[in-house]
C-alpha cells in the first residue's frame, strides 16, 4: 500500500510539472535557464538555449558527420565554445523528452532529429541534433515551419545539411557508443549534437 501511495504521489508531482510547469513562471516566459536548481544545470541549459546565430569564425571546420561518428571516447574531442555543419540523411524525428531546459514544459518541447551516413545506418551510428522551442519560433519569424510534424513531413529519408552549435549531452552520455562502448542501452553513436540547430537544407 505505501508502494502504491508513493508511487501515486510521484506521478502526481511529474503531472504537475509536466503540464504547468511553465505557467508557474513569470508570463509564462522559460527562462534560459530552464528550471534547472543549480548553477550547473543552469549553466547546461543556456547552452542548449543559445539563441545567437554563430558567425563565420566559430564553426570549426574539422566537424563533419564522419568526424562527429569517428569511433572512440570522445568527450574532450570538440568544444562546446565553437558550431559546426554537417550532411547526412535523416532516420528519424521525434519529440524530446520533458526537460528541466524547456521547464518541464509538455507542449515546448525539443525536437530530436536523427542524422546518418546512410539511411539503414543502426542506430549506434546515429548523430543527433536538435530543434528547440527558442529555434522554431525564430525559424517562424522567417516563414519557416520547424514542428515536429513538419520536419517529419519535409525532411524524413532526405539528405540535409544542417548546422548549429555543438553541445555535449552529458545526460545521454551513458547511452553513447562512444562514451559506453557496448553498453546495452547505447541508441546513438556520440553525445556530441549540433544544439540548437540554425539552419536546415535539403540536399536531395
Amino acid at each position: 500500500m505505501r508502494r502504491v501511495k508513493a508511487a501515486g504521489l510521484l506521478l502526481l508531482i511529474v503531472c504537475l510539472l509536466t503540464a504547468g510547469g511553465s505557467a508557474l513562471l513569470p508570463n509564462g516566459v522559460c527562462p534560459a535557464g530552464g528550471a534547472a536548481v543549480t548553477p550547473g544545470g543552469r549553466e547546461f541549459a543556456r547552452l542548449k538555449n543559445r539563441t545567437a546565430l554563430p558567425e563565420p569564425a566559430d564553426f570549426d571546420g574539422n566537424v563533419s558527420l564522419e568526424a562527429l561518428l569517428r569511433p572512440g571516447e570522445d568527450l574532450g574531442r570538440w568544444s562546446e565554445s565553437r558550431a559546426g555543419s554537417i550532411e547526412g540523411y535523416v532516420v528519424e524525428v521525434k519529440a524530446g523528452g520533458v526537460e528541466a531546459a524547456n521547464c518541464y514544459s509538455y507542449r515546448e518541447r525539443d525536437v530530436h532529429i536523427h542524422v546518418a551516413a546512410r539511411p539503414d545506418a543502426p542506430r549506434t551510428e546515429w548523430l543527433v541534433v536538435e530543434v528547440t522551442p527558442r529555434a522554431r519560433r525564430r525559424a517562424a519569424e522567417s516563414g519557416l515551419d520547424w514542428s515536429m510534424n513538419a520536419l517529419r513531413e519535409k525532411i524524413l529519408g532526405r539528405r540535409c545539411r544542417f548546422e548549429g552549435w555543438l553541445l555535449f549531452d552529458r545526460e545521454h552520455a551513458d547511452e553513447s557508443e562512444n562514451t559506453a562502448s557496448g553498453a546495452r542501452g547505447d541508441w546513438r553513436a556520440t553525445a556530441w549534437e549540433l544544439h540548437p540547430i540554425t539552419s536546415i537544407e535539403v540536399l536531395k
